[in-house]
């Protein structure tokens, strides 16, 4: 049945982090958006953004997107690329596609609902379960806190988990590095991430000097749109590279892939502009034997690396979940049980806010970023 979007709303949803990912990032912002149909059925999405942008994020969606969108098909996949091309102009990443994807997830969760299935059997299911790696945002915590952490994930039975680097001096990534690998052991795979931290000289110094730990990979060792950067540092180590949650289009992916400079891709589903051309980049990893860890969103990202050839990392950030940030009014689509993560039967994403949280960012000053 071909239906098309009668309207589209919004509301903004601040959450407090139970642990800060640094000291200017204590709370999240999260654009849930609400569609409706010309049948009448609702689709629920969101956008997301970590620190900054959700004012304008919002804005989007409710004049550039909305104006554009209602009145046509219903169907995500026939939308995109047309309202792709309208926004461009205003940036073709960023921004557009962090608050396309709000209406993306929004027009998908009410297809797999009208289907009365959850978003991973309307698309497809493959797997019944997804390997899960234990992540932190943990550049800021002391040695003894970076310790606990750790600790903390060997009892919840992860076979991998990933650390930041990038601290000022050398030295002290050598430590922290050294500190949870003898806590994790040998067995474990350990991932280090550097956000972009470093120059392709500091990249080369550091890897050398953390080449002792056995590290699995090094996620962004490089500002993210270096593609020149990241072809030479590929020339200087043999560490695997993973990179992605800041590429925002699936443009920038095939560039990246092409190139042969990334040997994991980590497309953030909302960043990319939703579903939709998330599979499409994975889609093009799978063709060029790239391995992909689909970044943060948890409830999100394991539902769609369900649906995908092979098997595919998916990040938990400790207490960063939505169903640990108290936000969803519904329980959670999926639950992770040690090692692994499944879902757990909800219809359509099964991402829903609370009430509450809403009701909190509406009384909130507008003029402020979270």
């Amino acid at each position: 049945m071909t239906t098309s979007i009668r309207r589209l709303s919004t509301r903004l949803v601040r959450v407090p982090l139970r642990r800060p990912w640094g000291p200017d990032v204590t709370d999240i912002s999260l654009i849930e958006v609400v569609v409706e149909d010309s049948a009448g059925d609702v689709g629920y999405g969101f956008s997301w953004t970590p620190s900054i942008g959700a004012a304008a994020v919002q804005a989007h969606l409710d004049h550039d997107i909305a104006a554009f969108a209602v009145g046509r098909d219903a169907d995500a996949k026939s939308l995109w690329t047309p309202l792709w091309l309208h926004l461009h102009e205003g940036g073709g990443g960023g921004i557009t596609t962090i608050a396309m994807a709000g209406l993306d997830l929004a027009l998908w969760d009410l297809a797999a609902r009208r289907a009365g299935v959850g978003i991973t059997d309307h698309l497809g299911r493959r797997h019944d379960v997804a390997a899960v790696y234990g992540s932190g945002v943990n550049l800021h915590y002391p040695l003894d806190e970076l310790v606990a952490q750790a600790e903390r994930w060997v009892a919840a039975g992860f076979d991998a988990v990933k650390v930041k680097v990038g601290s000022p001096l050398l030295d002290d990534d050598v430590r922290r590095i050294a500190a949870v690998r003898d806590v994790i052991g040998a067995d474990r795979d350990l991932m280090i991430d550097a956000n972009q931290r470093w120059s392709l000289e500091q990249a080369e110094r550091a890897l050398d000097a953390l080449a002792p730990f056995d590290l699995a990979w090094i996620e962004e060792p490089l500002r993210a749109d270096d593609l020149a950067a990241h072809v030479a540092l590929r020339d200087r180590i043999e560490l695997p590279i993973a990179l992605g949650e800041n590429l925002h289009t699936r443009y920038r992916f095939a560039e990246f892939i092409v190139a042969g400079v990334v040997d994991v891709v980590q497309p953030n589903i909302v960043r990319v502009g939703g579903i939709t051309p998330f599979l499409e980049i994975a889609s093009l990893a799978g063709d060029r034997g790239v391995e992909l860890a689909p970044h943060l969103l948890l409830e999100l990202s394991a539902q769609l690396a369900l649906t995908l050839p092979g098997e595919h990392l998916v990040e938990s950030v400790e207490d960063a979940s939505f169903a640990d940030l108290g936000v969803l009014a519904s329980p959670s689509p999926v639950v992770v049980d040690g090692t692994r993560v499944r879902t757990t039967g909800q219809t359509g994403l099964g991402i829903r806010f609370t009430d509450d949280r809403a009701d909190a960012a509406a009384s909130a000053d507008p003029t402020e970023e979270s």
